[in-house]
This record gives structure tokens, sequence and C-alpha cells, in this order.
């Protein structure tokens, strides 16, 4: 690894660590744990931000909801989180259920204005807190499948609602630093008793 990818890397405990083999992208993840790697190779500063997947959380939820009401900002809908998993290649772990719910208030127009705060714990006894803005929504006739929680999980059907989000991360445990630093995007649908959250690194 040359001394400029060495000295840019972003996150804390992974100095002199090496980049992804074959990463064709200027930005990168550092396979050996510390985040994200920034190197002058292939950068184009036109070129559209890549992606990088980071995890997916399978999360579970108390129906039916709680709602306060029609409100200034919509129906309000408070989505209590019971657990979950968290599984992929940089970050593994569980969803607590005591520091997690999810917050939708829907508008006249049915478009579901989504604030989720949830806690994860990491298979290394890491504390994550991710808190995320969002939307939900979907054509009139396939609102009740989009919002069926309870449904198995159908990948294949996930094109019938829109569920994107922009998680942020926070932790004070340096071997997750490095998740303090980026821009994540998430990419969901809903079945098994919950949403099911894919996450994805901005490089």
């Amino acid at each position: 690894m040359d001394q400029t990818r060495r000295n840019l890397l972003i996150g804390a405990g992974a100095l002199g660590a090496t980049a992804l083999a074959g990463e064709s992208q200027a930005h990168g993840m550092n396979p050996n744990g510390g985040g994200v790697v920034l190197s002058p190779d292939g950068w184009d500063a036109e070129a559209p931000p890549e992606l990088l997947f980071l995890t997916e959380a399978r999360v579970q939820v108390q129906t039916p909801p709680t709602t306060t009401g029609a409100g200034p900002n919509g129906q309000g809908l408070i989505f209590n989180v019971t657990g979950g998993t968290i599984d992929g290649p940089h970050i593994r772990g569980r969803v607590t259920n005591d520091a997690a719910a999810d917050w939708v208030h829907v508008r006249p127009d049915g478009v579901g204005v989504l604030d989720v705060r949830f806690t994860w714990e990491t298979h290394d006894n890491a504390l994550i807190y991710v808190q995320w803005l969002g939307r939900f929504w979907s054509r009139p006739e396939d609102a009740e499948y989009a919002a069926d929680v309870a449904k198995a999980d159908d990948p294949d059907g996930a094109w019938r609602y829109y569920f994107r989000a922009a998680p942020r991360f926070e932790t004070g445990d340096p071997r997750y630093a490095w998740l303090n630093n980026i821009v994540a995007v998430s990419k969901s649908r809903t079945g098994n008793g919950g949403p099911i959250h894919r996450f994805y690194a901005v490089l």
C-alpha cells in the first residue's frame, strides 16, 4: 500500500491497513477494520458516488403501533422495537429492545415520514446509536401490502413501495469510530415481523 493511502486512512486504530484488493474506485473499505480508505487511485471528481454494502438489520416491531392521532404533521404512529439481528461484512450483532423505536408520521397524501432511532450492540460488545430520517410510500392499491410487516419476507415484491432513508451512526468505541465519519443510505422492505434494512456507505 502506498504512503498516500496510508496517511489518508479514516478511522481510529486502523493505520497501516491495506485497501480492498482490486478496488477500482478511489474510496474503499479497509478489510481489516477501521473504515473508509481514501486514495487518489481511480479518482474522478465527476463520477457519481458508489455504494458499499455494510450490513443488514432484520428488526422485530410490536404491532399494532401506538398512535398519537392526527396532528399538524399527519397521523402519528410509534412502532416499539422488540429486538432484531444485524449481519453483514462490516457490522454484526443485535438490535437492542430497550432503546429503539420507529416514529412515523403519515402525511395526508399517504407518505410516511420516518424518524427511526436504534441502539445496536455488536458481536464484540460495542454500542452504536443509529438514527435516520426517510420516506415510505406506495401506490394506494399497494399500501396494505407495503405496511404489512407480518407477511413473509418478499424481496421480489418490494418494488411495490419506496422505503429509503439516510442513517447517521454515532459511537464512542474506537473500533467503530469510522462510522462517525461516513454518509450512509438504506434500502428497506417489510416482512417477517418488521422492517428489513440494508445499509450502504456512500463512497
